[in-house]
């Protein structure tokens, strides 16, 4: 690595389009800029480069673990709102007695792809600050009302609306952790998704705590359990109320903890240097941090292309968030590539994860367990697993033998050996296990692909990148409850086909064209 950001003071570049890659200073690490020679726009790229030295200069701060925390909270709510639907979605139909069972699960994924496009963009027209802080506490909100709900229609209402917010939020909360970051800290981007985890580890605990002790019987178990009513089976209502409070608790925590300021590299794409200056400053002084960027500086870059002609809501202004992610031949090429990705991902992840409840529950029975208690323990203790595949992804895409590319290479492999072994599992103790390294598997690939999307999309265009990919997640975790319906799930075929997916995955990542390790994102 190159030497730390404070040992030299940093160059200033007066020529705004001279090449940045080979006019690199001191204060950069590594070859320097992740897009440096794919701006079309030679004057953001230098102010970009000056602020990425500023943040540098300044280093890791209290503000930045703030944002770790609070930030890696909107991971957990994501998990934490898709798993519990999954998790009360059969307590619930004992209640309603819905015509589709599934009609949760595509609630959850319609809100939450609603919620990754809109935020997405809404996040690139008028800041990350206001979808950060509005997102959430949107989905805490439906969150608590959804265990109210008189039916199933409303339940999944309530359900699709909490998501909106949820899943909007996931998008800003890689975008505002990483515009923050200091290049030799970016690695802690993949390791905040150790809160994916966490949050279905709350999940799986709020089951464990509630489901057993207070739901219904099922009838198709117990002959002569007694009808199902509000009255007896109010424990799918307990996990909303406390997953809402929860997330309430969270999102003022971010308001009154935090107190967010627009990111310096928005406020640049949008020509308002001098907020930006006035943010890093500001970090600066609080922490007693080195600063020496000014506006003086900013300004010998010159003036942006100044983008927008109309309304910041126009379908002009959407456009061109959408034509800057292919301004060049290889930021398209790696567009295409990291959408391609999460389209992968997000039908091979609710094959496996969203519904594992069901096929835990066939396993189970397979093995002579009925014991709900004994169910949620193991649902607790795969979700726990989870956690652990970010840190150790975190790990691995420091080290410049693998950095990010190769990271996802390995986890997707090694995920799919586990898929192809879990097929042989033959007793309740390896059922358990194998699913727990699934899982820790599993989240070596998606977290740091997660992280991986916003470090290599440009600045400008970062929200509507993000937003756009997990939407296309979120379209295939509908189509997944569609194949559910149709397919039992309590079989092996979903795992055969997920260990294939990942294969595919694995040599899209061989394949990306930009490598952040030892680079700044732009």
């Amino acid at each position: 690595m190159a030497s730390t950001p404070t040992e030299k003071k940093p160059h200033v570049l007066d020529e705004p389009s001279r090449d940045l890659e080979t006019a690199n200073d001191d204060v950069s690490v590594g070859r320097g800029d992740i897009l440096s020679q794919e701006h079309i726009d030679p004057v953001l790229n230098a102010k970009m480069h000056l602020v990425n030295n500023a943040i540098d200069e300044i280093g890791f701060t209290g503000y930045q673990w703030k944002l770790f925390v609070l930030n890696g909270f909107g991971y957990a709510v994501d998990s934490l709102i898709l798993l519990i639907q999954s998790i009360i979605a059969g307590k619930a139909a004992l209640e309603f007695h819905p015509g589709w069972a599934n009609g949760l699960t595509v609630a959850a994924y319609v809100g939450m792809l609603a919620g990754a496009s809109f935020w997405g963009i809404t996040a690139d027209i008028i800041g990350r600050k206001f979808a950060f802080n509005v997102s959430l506490m949107i989905c805490s909100i439906f969150a608590i009302v959804a265990g109210s709900s008189p039916n199933w229609i409303v339940l999944g209402l309530f359900v699709c609306l909490s998501s909106f917010g949820g899943g909007g939020n996931l998008v800003l909360d890689t975008a505002v952790f990483l515009e923050y970051l200091p290049s030799n800290k970016q690695w802690m981007l993949t390791l905040m998704a150790c809160w994916w985890g966490i949050g279905q580890l709350i999940a799986g605990f709020f089951a464990w705590a509630f489901l057993p002790n207070f739901s219904c019987e099922d009838p198709s178990v117990n002959p002569d359990a007694p009808p199902c009513v509000y009255a007896n089976n109010k424990g799918w209502r307990y996990v909303w109320f406390t997953s809402g409070a929860l997330v309430f608790a969270m999102s003022i925590a971010r308001i009154t903890i935090i107190r967010l300021k627009e990111t310096p590299k928005f406020l640049i794409g949008e020509g308002r240097d001098e907020e930006a200056v006035e943010t890093l400053l500001f970090i600066a002084n609080k922490y007693n941090r080195p600063c020496s960027l000014t506006l003086e500086r900013m300004a010998a870059c010159g003036e942006i292309t100044r983008r927008r002609e109309g309304s910041k809501w126009s379908p002009a202004e959407v456009g061109i968030h959408l034509k800057g992610l292919f301004a060049t031949r290889r930021i398209g090429w790696s567009t295409s590539l990291i959408w391609g990705s999460w389209v992968l991902i997000g039908l091979a992840y609710p094959l496996y994860n969203v519904f594992l409840p069901q096929y835990l529950a066939s396993r189970g029975a397979q093995f002579g367990q009925k014991s709900d208690y004994i169910t949620w323990r193991n649902y607790a203790l795969v979700n726990f697993s989870g956690i652990w595949g970010p840190v150790l992804a975190g790990w691995m895409c420091s080290r410049p033998w693998l950095g990010r590319k190769y990271t996802m290479v390995v986890g997707a492999l090694v995920t799919c050996v586990f898929f192809f072994a879990y097929t042989q599992v033959r007793s309740e103790t390896q059922n358990t296990a194998f699913t727990c390294i699934i899982n820790f598997c599993l989240n070596i690939y998606y977290g740091t692909l997660y992280a991986y999307t916003p470090e290599v999309l440009p600045s400008a265009h970062r929200g509507t990148g993000n937003g756009l990919a997990v939407s296309g997640n979120r379209i295939m975790g509908i189509l997944s409850a569609v194949i559910a319906t149709y397919a039992d799930t309590g079989t092996a075929v979903p795992i055969y086909i997920c260990a294939a997916l990942y294969v595919v995955m694995a040599g899209i990542a061989a394949v990306f064209p930009f490598e952040p390790y030892g680079r700044r994102s732009s």
